[in-house]
């Protein structure tokens, strides 16, 4: 099903990916704890902060569902299809529970907030439901499911961060890191139902930020990625009334001032948001990575003012080339939903003429799923028929496709500064890493003594699909 463009560089597309750190033996801990994360960045920076909180409790990760006394699923709500495949897992674990007498199953994150009486009570599927500022509380809770309650807590919070607690890597390769800056969204995108998962938009200390920032890099970490609904609505000041306030381009600063060796990026960004400060801050530092994510949705005013959006076509594409402009050779990424509640095919040619405009390096495209208790469900009839958001997103997705492999043929010949991740998926005798711009680089290895971590400059040569050939220039 084309439901995404897989060419997304980035990590955050993974649905379903368990965790167990590297950091700890689990056989030093008591009991077990298993976890499984979809949808977003954020969910698994949430996953790292939930296995913090359950090491202090005496819990240690395995990567064996089996073994586990408490297996989780920290799930989103985005798309149906996210759902579905949460409640295929569940009913997976209900047959272990029954092997396994004791187990305890629950869920994180946006499903719990919205679901929580139908998993806990008609479909008797889990035990413990913990909403996304609940966290601190599940000690508790697994205390309560232990004694045969339905252990519930999906309050929301106004001002719930999480940043005194230190998140554990999961996962890790030891060289790249999330770093979450805020929580909540104030956007009332009419198809968007984080609002009414995540709560209302906070932003989190900022000296806690920077100082995460330098503990990574201290541990050898070479790349911090900024996380947020919304992160160019950063806003914290310790004291209402103080002039002593941190912007998203002054927090960028601040970040990239740790170390010239710490890579800076960030995600996601509204584009009604994105400033003339930020740009200059990206300008301004060669280590915060010359990649903006810019989600259009949709290329058609009239689907736009529907989206609730708060841009037109024509002021996006200004601010595209502004990007340019001030950022000469920076990606620009994008998400599109095609098939939007009443979308016509002039409406879908729009958001076809705004793609081949804008040139995104890497898009997340999607066809419409209404998300029950979102604006759009209330407003709007979901009147596309599923035949035609499939074949108008086959479309975007050729068109993106294309434009994708124009960019990389591109830079054949350019040379880039790429930072080495680790080991080629394909072959451990090439390294694979990224550019500034987030493409993929395979270079081999030969005789050289890098390590994941170091920085080379690499010539391209070679583009094949979704990846980028080159050889390091000594």
């Amino acid at each position: 099903m084309l439901d995404v463009v897989a060419e997304k560089a980035h990590d955050e597309a993974r649905q379903g990916e368990a965790y167990a750190p590297f950091a700890n033996d689990p056989n030093q801990y008591k009991k077990k704890f298993y976890i499984e994360s979809y949808g977003c960045a954020m969910n698994f920076a949430d996953s790292e902060i939930v296995a913090s909180i359950l090491n202090k409790d005496g819990f240690g990760a395995t990567s064996n569902c089996e073994d586990a006394d408490l297996i989780l699923l920290n799930t989103c709500s985005i798309r149906e299809k996210a759902e579905q495949t949460v409640r295929k897992r569940l009913t997976e674990f209900r047959k272990l529970k029954q092997a396994r007498p004791g187990t305890l199953v629950g869920v994180l994150g946006c499903m719990a907030e919205r679901l929580k009486a139908k998993l806990l009570e008609e479909e008797k599927l889990v035990d413990i439901v913990v909403g996304p500022d609940a966290y601190r509380s599940l000690p508790a809770l697994i205390e309560e499911a232990d004694g045969g309650q339905k252990a519930v807590n999906v309050l929301l919070s106004r001002d719930e961060t999480y940043a005194d607690i230190s998140p554990i890597r999961l996962n890790s390769n030891g060289v790249m890191a999330f770093v979450s800056i805020m929580r909540g969204c104030n956007n009332m995108c009419s198809f968007c139902v984080v609002p009414f998962t995540r709560g209302r938009e906070r932003s989190r200390d900022a000296a806690s930020i920077v100082a995460e920032c330098r503990d990574l890099f201290e541990r050898g970490y070479r790349e911090v990625t900024l996380l947020g609904q919304n992160v160019d609505s950063y806003y914290y000041t310790s004291d209402i009334s103080s002039n002593n306030v941190v912007t998203f381009a002054n927090l960028l600063e601040m970040v990239a001032l740790v170390s010239p060796d710490l890579r800076v990026r960030f995600s996601s960004s509204h584009p009604k948001d994105i400033t003339e400060e930020v740009l200059q801050m990206i300008a301004k530092y060669e280590n915060i990575c010359k990649s903006i994510h810019l989600p259009i949705q949709s290329g058609s005013n009239r689907v736009l003012q529907l989206m609730n959006r708060t841009y037109t076509r024509e002021w996006y594409k200004a601010k595209v080339d502004r990007i340019r402009e001030v950022l000469p050779g920076c990606a620009i990424t994008s998400d599109v939903i095609a098939g939007f509640c009443t979308e016509t095919e002039e409406d879908h040619q729009d958001t076809i003429e705004m793609i081949k405009y804008s040139k995104y390096d890497f898009g997340y495209m999607y066809f419409y799923s209404e998300r029950p208790g979102t604006l759009a469900a209330k407003r709007y009839k979901d009147d596309v028929p599923e035949d035609v958001k499939k074949r108008r997103l086959a479309e975007i997705v050729a068109l993106q496709r294309r434009i994708f492999e124009e960019s990389n043929t591109a830079d054949i010949g350019k040379t880039f500064k790429i930072l080495i991740e680790g080991d080629s998926k394909r072959s451990d005798k090439d390294w694979m890493g990224r550019t500034s711009q987030s493409k993929v680089v395979v270079v081999p290895k030969g005789t050289s003594q890098y390590k994941p971590g170091d920085y080379v400059m690499v010539k391209v040569v070679e583009s094949t699909g979704g990846t980028l050939i080159g050889e390091i220039i000594e």
